[in-house]
């Protein structure tokens, strides 16, 4: 049996600050299916683990790795979900912390999990066939297993792969880190391998050293090599375009899935679509908005402007002014635009709902009673929460770029295809006319509409379809 390792710096059903933690859970659970041997290592944080997992961990062993000139403690500690196994590392200066990221020393913290991560292998008795990193907390793993392991016989043998799940972030510090934290030579300091400009790139060298690189959609592998999304790296992924994949990220089908969902007051399938109706006044109860049969526009998202609230609250006044509309919006972000959101509740409170908090119970409950789910990112390597929405038929209003471009087909009103709206031009004025057309085609089409939500309802968007593909993948690493 093939052995594959996932290696992250967060992962669902423990911890998550996005698509990548929901891809950690997701992906390992569908490939574990396909007769491969599936493990996951993941930071230990305690402070921010469940406490209904926390019963349920078992210390494995313990060493020491070099940090620079220190000795550092890491603990393994491990768990079974199904037919994945998870290793945790243990490191409470390093992970018993508040937040995933964002420390001024993140670079040793990850630097560090990387080490621990590979030093592991051999104590835990599992040397994977494959290693599977992911982002720049793990991408420097294929370099270092080329350079300061390469004399572990059995480290050898393992074939690397990194996936990129947001090129805006990398991983980048001073080359002092070399020595205090790595305690390698500069043997690969030059621009083949993970020198950008004056400075350590782990992203970089991630994609140099690793034996295939995949992104999260197939259109987001090509945006990343040109230089309006490719973050300064868009050179050298052209240069290993040969190795480069995009693979549309899937959801779990189980969680998402309104017949059975219970953290939805209705549950529902395509026969019984009526029901979707109750979940909308359910809703509106629950968040003091008039119970009315008007179209309901959420937003789940991060408030950023890489995820577009910036041109979306460029058109939301003059769209809630002229139709009679409600918008419920979800989540947290820059502080500016949460103001501004919580300013247009106050200008529009019977059709605005400003929710700034992270909270997947009321997500779902929003999925379930929405008529349109708005995503108007700049750009978006994957995307899930258009997905989710077409899971519980919700029509997608989207910005045609990344993932989103891959999961929602236009809607076409002459021959009545497609699953959601998109606009390309990125900008307020065309997401204003988009959000006009979604509006007169539920008020004027109401057939049509209906019949995009049930082709919303029966698009696979399971982790199954999308599992195959990296199996076809590991299958040609090992040339099978």
């Amino acid at each position: 049996m093939k052995k594959i390792l996932f290696a992250a710096a967060e992962g669902a059903p423990f911890y998550k600050t996005g698509g990548l933690g929901d891809v950690m859970y997701a992906l390992p659970k569908a490939l574990a299916k396909a007769n491969l041997d599936v493990r996951v290592v993941l930071p230990y944080y305690a402070n921010l683990m469940p406490e209904k997992y926390q019963g349920e961990l078992k210390d494995l062993t313990s060493f020491k790795v070099k940090v620079g000139y220190k000795d550092v403690y890491a603990g393994i500690k491990t768990l079974t979900l199904g037919n994945v196994k998870y290793y945790l590392i243990d490191n409470l200066d390093y992970f018993g912390r508040d937040a995933l990221y964002g420390y001024d020393d993140d670079g040793e913290r990850f630097g560090f999990f990387q080490m621990a991560i590979i030093e592991m292998l051999q104590k835990v008795d599992f040397i994977p066939d494959i290693l599977h990193v992911n982002d720049w907390h793990t991408a420097f793993i294929p370099v270092l297993l080329k350079d300061k392991y390469a004399w572990i016989s059995d480290l050898n043998k393992i074939q690397t792969v990194l996936t990129i799940h947001n090129m805006k972030f990398q991983g980048i510090y001073d080359p002092i880190i070399l020595d205090s934290i790595f305690g390698i030579g500069r043997q690969f300091f030059n621009d083949s391998g993970f020198k950008y400009y004056d400075a350590v790139n782990f992203m970089k060298g991630g994609i140099e050293f690793a034996d295939k690189v995949t992104t999260v959609s197939p259109s987001y592998a090509q945006e990343i090599q040109t230089p309006a999304f490719g973050e300064g790296l868009d050179g050298v992924l052209r240069a290993n375009s040969y190795k480069l994949a995009g693979f549309l990220n899937g959801i779990d089908t189980d969680i998402y899935d309104p017949r059975t969902d219970s953290n939805i007051a209705y549950n529902y399938d395509r026969q019984s679509i009526k029901n979707k109706a109750l979940n909308k006044t359910a809703l509106q109860e629950q968040i003091h908005l008039p119970k009315r049969n008007d179209p309901l526009f959420i937003v789940i998202s991060r408030l950023t402007r890489q995820k577009g609230m910036d041109i979306l609250l460029a058109t939301m006044d003059d769209f809630l002014v002229r139709h009679n509309v409600q918008v419920v919006l979800l989540g947290t972000g820059d502080a500016d635009l949460e103001t501004d959101f919580k300013w247009m509740q106050d200008r529009f409170p019977s059709q605005m709902s400003t929710n700034i908090r992270f909270d997947e119970r009321f997500a779902q409950q929003m999925y379930a009673a929405a008529d349109f789910i708005l995503i108007p990112s700049a750009f978006e390597p994957s995307g899930l929460s258009q997905m989710m929405g077409m899971r519980y038929g919700t029509v997608p209003i989207v910005h045609e770029t990344g993932g989103l471009k891959d999961s929602v087909t236009p809607f076409n009103e002459f021959d009545d295809s497609g699953l959601g709206f998109g606009f390309v031009n990125f900008s307020s004025v065309t997401l204003g006319e988009t959000l006009d057309y979604a509006y007169q085609t539920y008020r004027e089409k109401p057939k049509l509409f209906q019949n995009m939500v049930q082709r919303d309802m029966a698009a696979d968007f399971s982790w199954t379809k999308s599992a195959k593909l990296y199996l076809g993948m590991y299958q040609e690493l090992f040339g099978e």
